[in-house]
């Protein structure tokens, strides 16, 4: 029996370990250090002090990210990387793992309403 429930046991943590989506598993601690030296000045605690509607939170993310609501963390490498209007694009001073660790962190704090 002991078997048994071992073996049930770590069949169910291979699965959830496969099926773990990969930008969600990406280390945030790292995102947030990378977060806070490219974005925190002008997007503090998920605000925006160019453009005061257009902060990171969910719904402002929704509504000025194009496809957020299908594929929010893809919406978000693809602001970073290309920037927009007053925010400048990334993809040149941030290597494709960095961007997608501070997507994950803001993926993650928008999520938990900053």
């Amino acid at each position: 029996m002991r078997i048994f429930l071992l073996m049930l046991w770590l069949a169910i943590a291979i699965l959830q370990l496969t099926f773990t989506n990969p930008v969600l598993a990406a280390e945030t601690s790292k995102g947030a250090k990378i977060f806070t030296n490219n974005c925190a000045s002008c997007h503090i605690g998920g605000g925006n002090i160019l453009v005061s509607k257009k902060t990171l939170k969910k719904e402002a993310l929704s509504q000025y990210l194009n496809d957020y609501n299908n594929n929010a963390i893809e919406a978000i490498i693809h602001q970073v990387e290309n920037g927009k209007n007053a925010m400048p694009a990334f993809k040149n001073k941030l290597s494709e793992q960095e961007i997608l660790e501070v997507a994950a962190y803001v993926f993650q704090k928008a999520e938990q309403d900053w």
